[in-house]
């Protein structure tokens, strides 16, 4: 009975591992469905903004002087440093001055012997002229005192200018700063003989307060300026028109200042209008030459606004994509405008109702299904990056 018990039990065991194996392979194994990927989405900003156009130029001093040596004679004294700002009329260079201190004694005491001459024959003529209605002389003694008096005349003025040129002369022996500005280097020592047969270099003087800032313009982008902000070349005066700039070091555009110049024609080789802005400077930190980033103002209107990650671009042009109503990816084309700071105008595709994605774009397929976080505009902006350096942007 033991050995009968132990066989059945044995048996039962088989069998139930049998059928536990018969309903593992019945069994079908159910498909796994991943959950829809995560994504942040924000809806599109409204702001009153300000188109630009963004261009490149370089700065140049608004006036540049070269200080030559007018007269001829040896450097004396030297008066300033090198680099330094100067102010109108400061004394810059002498050059040697006693022979014209001479020159113009000189001519001092010719115009006194010329005053002598012409007094004394002015007495004569008078007397003569007397004597001449008396009948006690003839015509021709009043004719030669009248020719003496006439001659000493002449000859008072010529001595008086000859006088004003020794004075002249003598003044331009000290070289003076012709306005405010920065002085550059000497280029010429004390001791050296200057402006003897032609005129002598003796340093070169740059007025930067305010300061010029050249640039160019496209004829596309001069139409738009011409049509949108209805700019006209020649008027300026009538308006003040706008310009803003920044240099490489500096971020955004700092400085501001106007519209100045506008070329009367445009160059037929690269089809550009050359403008001038002019900018104050009154700490001297714009130099000349400097290579430097400028905005001019087109127009100003509402726009809708997204964040710069949010647009992609293809072969058909720039899109975002967007989430509707049942969590569905949508492609939508757009056309892009200005940028403000970390934003992108969008000009045509967009009502600003629809719901943006702007983090897990990768995980984003137009067609397929997402769980979208719904996110403030304003926070999603501040977590963008910064625009790139060059691009077309806006303002507010």
């Amino acid at each position: 009975m033991t050995d009968r018990k132990k066989i059945t039990i044995g048996e039962i065991r088989r069998m139930g591992l049998i059928l536990l194996l018969l309903l593992l392979a019945c069994k079908e194994k159910a498909p796994f469905v991943p959950p829809p990927p995560a994504v942040t989405v924000v809806q599109p900003v409204q702001r009153t903004v300000t188109d630009y156009l963004e261009l490149t130029g370089n700065t140049q001093a608004i006036r540049t002087v070269q200080l030559v040596a007018r007269v001829s004679g040896y450097l004396e004294k030297l008066l300033f440093q090198d680099g330094q700002v100067v102010k109108e009329g400061q004394l810059l260079f002498l050059i040697q001055q006693n022979t014209y201190q001479d020159t113009l004694r000189q001519s001092e005491a010719q115009i006194l012997l010329q005053k002598a001459q012409l007094d004394y024959a002015e007495t004569q003529f008078i007397r003569y002229s007397n004597l001449s209605q008396e009948k006690a002389t003839s015509q021709e003694n009043v004719d030669n005192w009248r020719y003496q008096r006439d001659s000493a005349r002449a000859n008072l003025k010529a001595a008086e200018a000859n006088r004003d040129l020794a004075k002249l002369n003598l003044d331009y022996t000290e070289v003076r700063a012709p306005f405010d500005g920065r002085i550059d280097r000497r280029l010429v020592d004390p001791g050296n003989l200057v402006g003897s047969g032609q005129n002598t270099v003796l340093a070169e003087v740059n007025q930067i307060d305010p300061i010029y800032i050249y640039f160019t313009v496209s004829d596309s982008d001069l139409a738009r300026l011409m049509k949108e902000a209805q700019w006209t070349p020649g008027k300026t005066n009538a308006r003040e028109w706008p310009v803003l700039t920044g240099l490489t070091s500096e971020e955004g555009y700092p400085h501001q200042g106007r519209l100045d110049f506008a070329s009367i024609s445009l160059t037929s080789t690269t089809g550009t209008l050359l403008m001038r802005g002019i900018f104050p400077n009154p700490e001297g930190k714009i130099l000349p030459g400097l290579y430097a980033r400028v905005r001019v103002p087109v127009k100003k209107g509402a726009a809708l606004l997204v964040p710069q990650e949010a647009i992609g671009y293809d072969q058909r042009g720039s899109y975002v994509l967007s989430v509707n109503e049942k969590n569905v990816v949508q492609r939508i084309g757009v056309k892009t405008g200005t940028r403000i700071d970390r934003l992108q105008a969008i000009e045509e595709g967009l009502t600003g109702k629809e719901w943006i994605v702007v983090k897990g774009i990768q995980k984003a397929i137009p067609g397929r299904q997402v769980a979208p976080e719904k996110q403030e505009s304003g926070a999603s902006a501040q977590s963008s990056p910064s625009p790139t350096p060059g691009q077309s942007k806006g303002g507010p």
